[in-house]
């Protein structure tokens, strides 16, 4: 069977500054960036396409019903392309505009952002104690605890706690991940952590003084025109949402529009590891203002040189691949940034299937957005995916110079 690659051309609209989804709307469509032609971004389109054909293949043989992918370099979309389906009940077929649970994406595209803005305006300090901004995270040990540690996940805390079933509420689902004990004592070892996304996420909300997702979609998502990127998506928009797995362990139904982590469902959808809805082209418009140094159009988001401290590996504790929220590429070349982009990039990943990477020696980046745990959890293939398309995109730069 021959398959068309087909590549989506978006129609710009302006921004608005609006600051919820509210049920009954339709999905906002999102501007996303300019489109150019690849090879004027120094990219031959045949390879491109060869990588669309590559995840094509991939949806046919079960490793996810769908996927979508964007690649852009210079404030420019040079591919966007949707291939599979949304789900085993529902043969729809994908399209760039489809949204996806972005899971752990939201560690860095909501948490992370956050922190650079208050950053940014003097109000929240890297060193400075996490309890200074969360008091009632106490215990042994846990006044040393810094923001720094937290972003880094060198905090000694635990990976996650059963919150879906040992607590019955938003509040007490927050004095549990509080008063958890430390595992190890902060700076000495790396342990990825939700909970220290969640300790994030309080400290964000008592500095603004509002809940979370408001101050994210007032200060990151409304300004920088991305309408798809929400918390809590309206039933209205549920057609337009890949479907994630059946939860036969906690709500017993199948998910879709209401997020896949159980933790972050605990929390009411909002959280700092995870809840945030998206698609592809409010994430270029989000990696383009990255790349560009916190820049997008006539908005200056973050500062420059805070963008740069953030995406820089820290090497705390010494070996550890993480810089303030981001991940950096692996040294053994193993990771899902593939073995070509250059040490300086910058990503991350979800579990639902998401990942997006930037490139700043290249002014490249890589978005790939699925449902691989649909419709259930256990497949390992997105692991080889997401390094294999990093691969061939980086293979696609013809003039990487540029």
């Amino acid at each position: 069977m021959t398959h068309r690659v087909t590549l989506t051309l978006v129609v710009l609209m302006t921004a608005c500054g609006r600051t919820e989804a509210r049920e009954g709307t339709p999905v906002p469509a999102s501007a996303g960036i300019p489109r150019a032609a690849p090879s004027s971004l120094g990219l031959d389109s045949t390879r491109l396409a060869g990588v669309v054909g590559y995840l094509r293949a991939e949806a046919d043989s079960g490793a996810f019903p769908g996927a979508v992918l964007a690649v852009g370099r210079h404030g420019r979309l040079a591919l966007l392309a949707a291939v599979g389906h949304f789900g085993v009940d529902d043969p729809r077929p994908v399209e760039a505009g489809t949204l996806y649970d972005l899971a752990s994406l939201t560690k860095v595209v909501a948490l992370t952002t956050a922190c650079m803005l208050l950053v940014d305006a003097g109000q929240l300090e890297l060193d400075a104690p996490i309890d200074r901004y969360v008091p009632a995270f106490r215990g042994a040990m846990k006044d040393r605890v810094t923001v720094r540690h937290l972003l880094t996940h060198s905090a000694g805390l635990l990976a996650d706690l059963p919150l879906y079933d040992s607590t019955a509420t938003r509040a007490a689902a927050l004095v549990a991940v509080d008063s958890t004990t430390l595992v190890a004592p902060p700076g000495t070892t790396y342990r990825y952590s939700d909970l220290s996304a969640i300790v994030l996420m309080q400290a964000v909300e008592r500095v603004t003084g509002e809940p979370f997702d408001r101050f994210l979609s007032r200060r990151v998502f409304g300004p920088l025109g991305m309408p798809a990127t929400v918390f809590r998506p309206p039933a209205s928009w549920r057609d337009r949402i890949a479907p994630t797995e059946h939860d036969t362990v906690f709500r017993h139904r199948w998910l879709r529009g209401e997020v896949h982590d159980e933790s972050a469902a605990r929390l009411g959808g909002v959280s700092g590891n995870a809840g945030l809805f998206s698609d592809a082209l409010d994430l270029s418009r989000f990696a383009a203002m990255l790349l560009n140094g916190g820049a997008w159009d006539t908005l200056q988001l973050i500062r420059a040189e805070t963008v740069a401290e953030f995406t820089t590996r820290q090497n705390l504790p010494p070996g550890s691949t993480r810089a303030l929220g981001w991940d950096t590429p692996s040294d053994s070349g193993y990771s899902s940034a593939g073995a070509t982009l250059s040490r300086r990039s910058f990503g991350h990943t979800g579990f639902t299937g998401t990942s997006m990477w930037m490139d700043p020696d290249r002014d490249l980046f890589i978005i790939l957005l699925s449902n691989h745990v649909h419709p259930t959890r256990g497949k390992t293939a997105i692991l080889r995916v997401r390094a294999h398309v990093a691969d061939l995109v980086a293979d696609a730069l013809t003039h990487p110079e540029l």
